[in-house]
């Protein structure tokens, strides 16, 4: 009888959290992110990530809720993915996610630099990312970047060099013009707690009052699993298991990054 209770009080928890997300009553810190001063502007958002499934797997919220907020976002994905030979299969299915998620197909860019190639072990070049993201800085009047943190959720070391990429151009670049957020790393209880995460990020916030951090609620969560499932050469079970349990699906906290 106890496994049946402690079975249950999990699974009315995890719809809890479900209905809170539908129902869209989040913490104020998700209705001020890129507001300014409280004023509601369109801004022009850069997604940097290193592989095609991405967006998809880890930044999917965020996506939702830009987009659906009238915010104009460009994707810069580093590399095609072509650690196993597939990298124009990833290309096209990174396109077709972002149709679900919203993205306009011509603001989505995806590289194959002979120095960017996926893999793990491969180190990225810093200077070189940073000049091929002030590339698109300038090209298209961004002003705002999101990407990972220094882990880069998954410890992968691609996630990682783009975040380094990332603040070197930031450290290089044009100064406090340009707003940058990290998305949070957490760890692995976390990280395959669903939506369950929603409560322990809002309190981790309070907590953390100090620093600027912003929690946003995937309004549509079901459209993650259907932008993933476009990624149909990485769609396999262990990545259907992980859509499913992974906070990422349902929340993501974003952190200011500071780099003056």
């Amino acid at each position: 009888m106890a496994w049946m209770l402690i079975v249950g009080s999990l699974l009315l928890a995890w719809i809890s959290s479900l209905c809170k997300i539908f129902h869209g009553s989040s913490s104020s810190f998700r209705n001020s992110f890129l507001n300014t001063g409280g004023a509601l502007r369109k801004r022009n958002v850069l997604l940097v990530v290193a592989h095609p499934d991405d967006e998809s797997m880890f930044f999917s919220p965020t996506i939702t809720f830009l987009t659906s907020r009238g915010h104009n976002l460009h994707v810069l994905c580093l590399s095609m993915g072509d650690a196993d030979g597939k990298g124009n299969i990833r290309k096209d299915e990174l396109y077709q996610a972002c149709a679900i998620l919203k993205v306009p197909l011509q603001q989505v860019k995806i590289m194959d630099h002979p120095d960017l190639q996926d893999g793990f072990g491969r180190v990225w070049n810093h200077t070189l990312l940073a000049k091929i993201i002030e590339g698109e800085i300038m090209s298209y009047g961004i002003d705002s970047i999101i990407t990972f943190d220094n882990y880069g959720v998954s410890g992968h070391c691609n996630h990682r060099d783009v975040h380094y990429g990332v603040c070197k151009f930031l450290h290089n670049g044009p100064g406090n013009k340009i707003e940058a957020w990290e998305l949070v790393s957490t760890n692995t209880l976390r990280k395959y707690s669903g939506p369950l995460d929603i409560w322990l990020l809002i309190i981790h916030a309070m907590q953390h009052s100090g620093e600027v951090m912003h929690c946003l609620l995937n309004e549509q969560p079901q459209k993650s699993f259907l932008a993933m499932a476009q990624h149909s050469s990485e769609w396999v079970w262990f990545r259907k298991l992980f859509v499913a349990f992974s906070s990422y699906t349902y929340v993501n906290t974003l952190r200011k990054i500071k780099y003056m």
